[in-house]
């Protein structure tokens, strides 16, 4: 075979690899062969696109192949193709063996559009469900039940749905996300950046440290923050070891096994007609979805309670989803034509800082609008819309892997610039009005 592959094929022969592993072990062997620069951009958008590169990754992974994929690097127009081991392809087998003269065929999905609305459709969905699990781990871990998390203490109420999302963002953002791509690629998406990335918040987080300095606990809100870091960090890498381990576990269960069961190959959407179904129901659960929230909201709005909150919430979560999906298209792009900082995550930096700086502000009309409804609209909104537009899973999957990189100051840089500029802005958005009241 002729190891130089020709035009036709380097056109149309393309690899989307999910896991942020994966790709570091795969650039990096491309990297060895360039310059130190080269090397360095490379890196940098490697750990910069660990958590999510949005609508990017339609683009990317219209077509797959289990023995080669195509790389960009820093926008050029050629591309290189590389052999993959079957161990870097794929932890867990999913398409029967084939002998290596039988070629790859194409996928047959969705046109791109379709695609892009079944993603859409994914992602809100996933999103509701991710609020649903915050608002009860939230509801379960507060002082009306288990009494461990508090508004008044560094043991903040999002601290659980925080800690619970980085260690599912280690099984199923990092470990298996290659796996379920394999299955779907949308449905990767819609777990990771739909439920994994609404069932934590950053500006919630942010908020409660805001509520703790307003009132003058300054070191209680700086420990707040180291703890939560440390936790979330903590969380995912406990994740990505234990899935490891549960890997290790199924590859020697399908080792001794010759072929494997057509159960785990009929549930792969690789066909037009699948991925059409599976964007159907998905659109009938988030009508249903829709349907029921809207029908309770209406139901308790007048009361005020935090039901109301919670369906008003479900209704406008998706707008988030969708918002931060767009903005993570920006993850391992820089600033400008040259791409400087491309290390540095905007997109998930943007979401995070706007959502803390939307949500400071409608903390502080909280304060200087006496309405129920009112607090119910605004509540509904912070824990939605804002919830959902904020991200602490995605946010530590970045961290995680700028820690593991070659520049390991990096993640301490990022966590330090995402958690200062937020906090920074939200004293000037919430606790200086609130101050001034106070004295006036």
């Amino acid at each position: 075979m002729d190891p130089t592959p020709n035009y036709e094929q380097t056109r149309t022969g393309s690899f989307s690899v999910t896991s942020s592993r994966v790709s570091s072990l795969t650039r990096r062997s491309i990297s060895s062969a360039m310059s130190g620069q080269v090397d360095e951009d490379v890196d940098s958008e490697t750990v910069s696109e660990a958590g999510d590169i949005g609508d990017r990754a339609l683009q990317s992974r219209r077509y797959s192949a289990s023995s080669s994929f195509r790389l960009s690097v820093d926008h050029a127009t050629e591309s290189i193709i590389l052999p993959l081991t079957e161990d870097v392809v794929s932890p867990l087998p999913i398409d029967p063996v084939k002998s290596p003269g039988v070629e790859k065929q194409e996928k047959q999905g969705l046109p791109l559009s379709l695609e892009y609305i079944s993603c859409l459709i994914h992602l809100a969905v996933f999103g509701i469900l991710g609020v649903l699990t915050r608002y009860l781990l939230e509801r379960l871990s507060g002082p009306s039940v288990a009494g461990v998390t508090s508004n008044e203490t560094i043991v903040f109420p999002n601290l659980p749905s925080n800690m619970v999302g980085s260690f599912l963002m280690g099984w199923f953002g990092v470990v298996f996300k290659g796996d379920i791509s394999q299955v779907s690629d949308i449905l990767a998406i819609g777990l990771t950046t739909g439920y994994l990335g609404s069932l934590t918040t950053f500006s919630g987080w942010n908020q409660k440290m805001l509520d703790l300095s307003v009132n003058g606990h300054w070191v209680q809100a700086v420990l707040g923050f180291l703890v939560g870091l440390f936790l979330a960090a903590y969380s995912i890498i406990f994740g990505i070891e234990t899935a490891k381990g549960f890997r290790w576990i199924l590859r020697r269960l399908y080792s001794s096994k010759k072929e494997v069961p057509s159960t785990c190959r009929s549930w792969t959407l690789n066909s037009y007609r699948r991925q059409l179904a599976a964007m159907l129901v998905l659109l009938l659960v988030l009508v249903v979805l829709l349907s029921v929230s809207g029908a309770l909201l209406k139901e308790e709005f007048g009361s005020g309670s935090s039901g109301a909150q919670l369906w008003l919430a479900c209704l406008v979560g998706s707008l988030g989803v969708w918002m931060r999906w767009f903005l993570a298209r920006l993850n391992g792009r820089g600033l400008g034509k040259s791409g400087i900082l491309r290390w540095l995550p905007f997109g998930t930096l943007i979401a995070n800082v706007s959502a803390a700086c939307i949500m400071a502000a409608l903390s502080t009309l909280v304060k200087s609008v006496n309405s129920k409804n009112f607090d119910t609209v605004a509540s509904g909104i912070q824990l939605g819309f804002l919830g959902c537009l904020s991200t602490v899973s995605t946010f530590i999957a970045e961290f995680n892997a700028m820690r593991e990189s070659k520049y390991p100051w990096r993640a301490y840089g990022y966590a330090l610039i995402t958690t200062a500029v937020s906090f920074g802005l939200g004293i000037l958005i919430y606790n200086v009005p609130v101050w001034t009241k106070n004295f006036t």
